[in-house]
């Protein structure tokens, strides 16, 4: 399982992704995520303690590091190498954890929007790195599909869109859908989350037909505080998890 997880700021694509990825490692499958939400929210959401988090600093904000691997200076545009050497940023930066290995890689955005700066150009050869493991991975992106390029998505196993019920979330998917389009990232479903009724379902599946809603989450308030599976409101939240996850696992 490689997949790009993606959807509007606030429907809870950090708590699937965290979801999915304690699943896996329950199956003792040691995923990788990668966190390139400028949030960097997923480490709360996997419940990681503070010490631990306390840890990480995004490779995003390590500017003239990234810069330097890729032949500029920060912000520069002009010629830089695409492909710089990453390997050893990747074990530098990785945190490891309960069979989970984690990544807080984050974005680089120059005046509201995507930039071709030397900075991406070596996030995006990171992840190119990473889906080359032999190992799942989870990508909890922002809604733009930054650090997606031609050259990574052909090792991805597809690209999950979370959304809920409401008009701005809906909207967004078609969004992040015409962005998978033109990279050529197949195939390219929905899980709706914060599920209240049937009929939030309905909305759902009515506004993104064609496109296959291969799953539903409950609203689950507050599961972020402790770990997306603590209690027994997690517990309910697993089991949901799973039914998408078994689904997911088949798009491999």
């Amino acid at each position: 399982m490689k997949l790009a997880i993606a959807g509007k700021g606030g429907v809870g694509k950090s708590t699937i992704c965290a979801g999915l990825t304690l699943w896996l490692a329950e199956q003792g499958r040691e995923p990788y995520a990668v966190d390139a939400d400028p949030d960097n929210t997923l480490g709360y959401a996997l419940g990681w303690p503070q010490e631990v988090l306390a840890q990480i600093k995004p490779l995003s904000e390590l500017r003239e590091l990234l810069a330097e691997r890729a032949g500029r200076e920060p912000g520069s545009g002009g010629m830089f190498s695409l492909a710089p050497e990453v390997t050893d940023l990747i074990a530098d930066y990785t945190l490891t954890r309960e069979g989970i290995r984690l990544l807080v890689m984050g974005t680089v955005v120059e005046g509201g929007a995507g930039c071709l700066c030397p900075e991406n150009a070596t996030l995006k050869a990171i992840l190119r790195e990473l889906v080359d493991v032999e190992s799942d991975l989870l990508v909890d992106m922002v809604a733009g599909l930054e650090h997606l390029g031609r050259g990574t998505v052909a090792a991805m196993s597809g690209l999950v869109a979370v959304t809920d019920a409401t008009a701005p979330a809906l909207r967004s998917v078609g969004r992040i859908k015409a962005l998978a389009d033109d990279l050529k990232l197949q195939p390219v479903v929905a899980v709706a989350n914060r599920v209240r009724s049937k009929g939030d379902i309905e909305v759902i599946e009515r506004a993104l037909d064609p496109l296959p809603v291969v799953g539903a989450v409950g609203y689950h308030e507050g599961l972020p505080a402790e770990g997306v599976f603590s209690g027994p409101v997690g517990a309910e939240f697993r089991r949901e998890i799973e039914a998408v996850g078994l689904v997911l696992d088949g798009l491999a």
